[in-house]
């Protein structure tokens, strides 16, 4: 399970350091900083799949993603005594991403590269450092795996064994240096952070694909957008957990249940509701209707993730299923941690009033993101290791 999640440097998100649960929300104000949140986790994810810099891109590039303030932020600028103003830089530009779980911790640290007039590429952001270590926090005694620009070392016993001297500045080294002989942890690390399940796009606009009938197979980890979703179904059937799915139904729609019709290895849901002579199909469904069976399809997946991300899930539904929503996400806590960015205050109330739940409330303070009523002392510990 992860314990702390650290980010440094991106949009608005100075330093934030979270301390995480089984069941974790994240929750406040529009343009408390919720999205930045959500999107620096899924950039940590993606170093694993060698994309961090082309989605960095993706969102503008390397100097729209950095945080826009001062480098320091004074108790007279918070005062109002002086303006908001920057002053002599005396830290290099970073962004910086990490994560510490109860086994192993990673970080992430990316700047600008040196000037260079024989490339194009002048403005791509470069890995500086990137560390793996043992433990919850960060030692130099638990370092495994170091990287420092283009040069990669590993841990072999009381020595260091260089791995490559030559990492190109835009690859991580989950990239080139999970050896299974000689970094087995790079390797263990990298398909941990390859199974982590985000969800932020499950469509259920008229046009969504799960309205139509697919060809099915098994399907154990439903599609981002959803476009499996009668596969899914039947599969969990099939796996073992339809009495959860039944109960999930049952739970948000009294009197209602679910069938999948075959024609030709085409799969198509269908769904009887109490009082109707005939099942809807899933053009039928309402909006709402159709993204809590998405949502029941991804947190009953018969292959349970470490870690499973939600992004407003409480979109289309409403407020009366939110409370089942919240018990469907407790319970597929049982095997996945859960990580869910909500502004659904009737979710939030669900959630909050179980004891595995944790609440995050951000704030914005001076342009920059903050946890509510987090004191300095009650920060989780981080580090940051030099460059």
């Amino acid at each position: 399970m992860l314990q702390t999640l650290a980010i440094a440097n991106y949009r608005s998100l100075r330093e934030l350091i979270v301390p995480l649960a089984q069941v974790n929300v994240i929750t406040g104000a529009n343009g408390s900083g919720k999205s930045s949140l959500y999107r620096a986790l899924r950039l940590l994810a993606e170093s694993a799949q060698g994309r961090l810099v082309a989605n960095l891109a993706q969102e503008g590039g390397f100097a729209a993603t950095l945080w826009a303030g001062p480098e320091t932020i004074s108790r007279a600028m918070k005062a109002g005594e002086v303006p908001i103003q920057g002053t002599t830089r005396q830290e290099t530009i970073a962004l910086r991403l990490g994560f510490a779980a109860d086994d192993y911790g990673y970080l992430i640290d990316l700047g600008l590269p040196a000037p260079d007039s024989t490339t194009l590429f002048g403005q791509d952001p470069q890995i500086k450092r990137e560390c793996i270590w043992a433990g919850p926090v960060l030692r130099e005694a638990a370092v495994l795996a170091d990287r420092r620009n283009a040069l990669c070392r590993v841990r072999s016993g009381r020595e260091w064994q260089v791995l490559s001297r030559h990492l190109p500045a835009y690859d991580s080294l989950f990239a080139q240096c999970a050896d299974p002989l000689r970094a087995p942890e790079v390797l263990l690390l990298r398909e941990r952070m390859r199974g982590w399940r985000f969800y932020d796009h499950l469509r259920s606009d008229a046009q969504a694909p799960a309205r139509q009938s697919q060809v099915g197979t098994y399907t154990p980890i439903l599609a981002h957008d959803g476009a499996d979703l009668a596969a899914a179904i039947q599969t969990i059937r099939e796996l073992g957990r339809g009495d959860e799915l039944a109960a999930a139904i049952e739970d948000a729609f009294p009197g209602s249940r679910l069938d999948i019709e075959v024609e030709h290895g085409r799969f198509a849901l269908r769904m009887w509701q109490h009082g109707l002579l005939r099942p809807l199909a899933a053009a039928e469904l309402s909006d709402g209707t159709l993204r809590y069976l998405l949502l029941c399809a991804a947190l009953l997946s018969p292959r349970p993730p470490e870690l499973l991300v939600l992004n407003e899930p409480e979109t289309s539904l409403h407020p009366d299923l939110l409370p089942a929503l919240g018990r469907l996400i407790v319970a597929a806590s049982a095997q996945a941690q859960i990580i869910v960015v909500s502004h659904a205050a009737r979710l939030v109330t669900a959630l909050s009033r179980q004891r595995e739940t944790q609440v995050i409330t951000l704030v914005k303070e001076l342009g920059e993101t903050q946890i509510e009523g987090q004191s300095a002392l009650e920060r989780p510990a981080w580090y940051w290791p030099v460059r």
